[in-house]
C-alpha cells in the first residue's frame, strides 16, 4: 500500500489530471516528508532550497510539485487531517466506540499541537482563501460523526449532541494553545466532555 492509500486520500495527479508516475510520486512524497519534519521541528521558515536538498532533488523538482511556499505548507496539513481522520475507522476495528471517541479527541489535541509549528505558515495559507482548512473541518467533523454514531449505536453516547458540537468544542479547548501545560489541561477538558456525553448525563434525553 502506497503512502497516499493509507492517508485514504486520492492519489496526486498532473496539472493535465494524469495519475503522477512512481519516480514522480516518491519525489512528492520525500519533500512532503522533509517539509512536515521541518515544521515538526520548529522551523516554518524553513528555505524551499533546503526542503529540497533533504529530499534529495532539485529546487526545480520542488516547483514541478509545489507551485508555491503556501501550496507546499497546504499539502503537509491536508496531509496531516488525512492521518488523523483515517484512525477513526482503525480506531473502531481495535476498541469499544466510546474509548475510539476518547482516543480520537486525544489525537485531535495531538493534531493541534503539532500544528502550532507552522503556526505561521498556516496563517499565510489562510490569507490566501484557501479552501483546505474548511475541507479538513469538514473531514474532521465527519471522523467523529463516524465515532459518535457507532457509540451512540451500542448505547453508550447521547443522541442530542451532533457531531459538529463535538468539533467546535474541541476546536475551543485547542484555540488556548499559547497558555502554559494547555494539552495537560485540553485531556482534562475533553474528560469532562465525554462524561457530559453519556447517556446519563444531566439534560440527555
Amino acid at each position: 500500500m502506497d503512502s497516499h492509500s493509507a492517508h485514504g486520500g486520492p492519489p496526486p495527479r498532473t496539472a493535465a489530471g494524469k495519475p503522477l508516475r512512481a519516480h514522480a510520486l516518491r519525489n512528492r512524497d520525500a519533500l512532503l516528508a522533509a517539509a512536515r519534519e521541518a515544521f515538526d521541528a520548529g522551523r516554518p521558515d524553513i528555505r524551499i532550497e533546503e526542503i529540497a536538498r533533504r529530499a534529495g532533488v532539485g529546487v526545480g523538482t520542488l516547483y514541478r510539485h509545489f507551485e508555491t511556499r503556501e501550496a507546499i505548507v497546504e499539502a503537509v496539513y491536508r496531509q496531516r487531517v488525512e492521518d488523523l481522520c483515517a484512525a477513526a475507522p482503525r480506531l473502531l476495528e481495535t476498541v469499544t466506540p466510546y474509548e475510539a471517541l476518547r482516543e480520537f479527541l486525544g489525537q485531535l489535541i495531538a493534531h493541534s499541537a503539532a500544528s502550532q509549528g507552522m503556526a505561521v505558515a498556516l496563517q499565510n495559507v489562510m490569507n490566501t482563501g484557501s479552501p483546505v482548512f474548511a475541507r479538513g473541518r469538514a473531514a474532521m467533523t465527519e471522523a467523529i460523526a463516524l465515532i459518535m454514531a457507532a457509540a451512540v449505536e451500542a448505547g453508550a453516547l447521547r443522541a442530542d449532541v451532533a457531531p459538529a458540537t463535538v468539533f467546535r468544542a474541541m476546536g475551543g479547548i485547542c484555540t488556548s494553545h499559547d497558555q502554559p501545560d494547555w494539552e495537560e489541561g485540553a485531556h482534562a477538558v475533553v474528560r469532562l466532555l465525554l462524561d457530559g456525553l453519556r447517556p446519563g448525563a444531566a439534560g440527555a434525553p
